[in-house]
């Protein structure tokens, strides 16, 4: 037990360290990644206002069929690629990458690489 609430404090820590230089505002928000074992959520945040945006997830209702079947992988594209969608028609095309404390690779780097390709800036 001491093992996992070790790595959740050390995540926590990492996660303040980069929200003190990570900062979203109206112009450049801040695209926030959050992946559990199983689901991988992103955010399209305005800090100034403390507003969300825009988001995707696995677990919404409208990708959740299309990705189900999908490797966690394959999903992380997906869900990068329908993010940079709704951020271009939104009229968002530079943001922050805030990746939550946790090492850039693997799915959060399927998934920002996803969104850079459908022309995402960040």
């Amino acid at each position: 037990m001491d093992k996992n609430r070790a790595k959740w404090e050390a995540i926590a820590t990492k996660k303040l360290r980069i929200r003190k230089v990570v900062e979203g505002n109206a112009e450049r928000p801040r695209l926030s990644v959050y992946r559990s074992e199983k689901h991988i959520y992103c955010q399209v945040i305005d800090d100034i206002k403390g507003h969300t945006l825009l988001s995707a997830s696995t677990v919404n209702d409208d990708l959740s069929k299309q990705v189900e079947k999908l490797k966690p992988l394959e999903a992380a594209k997906v869900i990068g690629e329908v993010l940079a969608a709704k951020a271009i028609a939104a009229g968002i095309t530079k943001v922050v990458f805030d990746r939550n404390g946790r090492r850039y690779g693997g799915r959060l780097q399927a998934l920002a690489e996803a969104a850079r390709a459908k022309g995402l800036q960040f």
